[in-house]
């Protein structure tokens, strides 16, 4: 099973690589794009061959990076579009089975509104997390432009360092974009220290606020 799904990740860069090739900057943001709806073919192997173009003179810096960024963040709006406009579809056809109802969407959301700012920024930064917490954060209702704000912050951190690792490892960007795993580790550590950071903050919050997430 793992050759296979190695197998599926090589087609899809290559896939990438092509794309890239063929349509420049619109190649960037197509990619980045649908990396942010559906986890494919990855920020990683798109970044980090956009920034080889870099080194080759085919691109520019800035380029990659500004469509890289606006790619990254349609993608985030479409699956945030997605997760809220197919909440009520979710608790009424998978609510029971879920364990989810109206109150516990709506302790979620003032989750969100109230701790949500440091651990999306994180999300983005970690390619596991980076697609599924856009869809999060829309069934929660969290507010949009709050949404957008620190997602933008965390792509343009993640798109930028990997384009500018691209331009500098030059040709050797396929072996680092299998160097990243070890990066991928480092910021999921992060995830899960801030994660636990705003549980401490909601079990104190808990005794003198009758709003706080139960």
């Amino acid at each position: 099973m793992l050759i296979a799904l190695a197998s599926v990740t090589d087609s899809l860069v290559t896939l990438a690589t092509h794309i890239i090739r063929d349509l420049g900057y619109a190649g960037v943001a197509l990619l980045t794009m649908t990396s942010g709806v559906i986890g494919a073919p990855g920020s990683e192997p798109t970044m980090l061959f956009a920034g080889f173009n870099v080194s080759d003179g085919h691109l520019t810096i800035v380029g990659i990076l500004v469509f890289g960024v606006l790619g990254d963040m349609i993608g985030a709006s479409i699956a945030y579009a997605i997760g809220y406009w197919g909440r009520e579809e979710l608790v009424e056809r998978h609510g029971n089975k879920l364990h989810i109802s109206p109150a516990r969407l709506d302790r979620a959301q003032r989750w969100f509104e109230r701790y949500g700012a440091p651990v999306i920024v994180i999300s983005r930064c970690i390619p596991f997390a980076r697609a599924a917490f856009p869809y999060a954060a829309g069934v929660a209702r969290m507010g949009y432009v709050r949404f957008a704000a620190f997602a933008t912050i965390g792509s343009i951190i993640w798109i930028s360092a990997l384009g500018v690792l691209g331009n500098a490892v030059g040709s050797q960007w396929q072996s680092w974009r299998h160097n990243l795993e070890y990066v991928d580790y480092v910021a999921a550590a992060l995830l899960v220290a801030a994660i636990a950071y705003v549980i401490v903050r909601i079990s104190r919050s808990r005794r003198g606020d009758p709003t706080a997430v139960a």
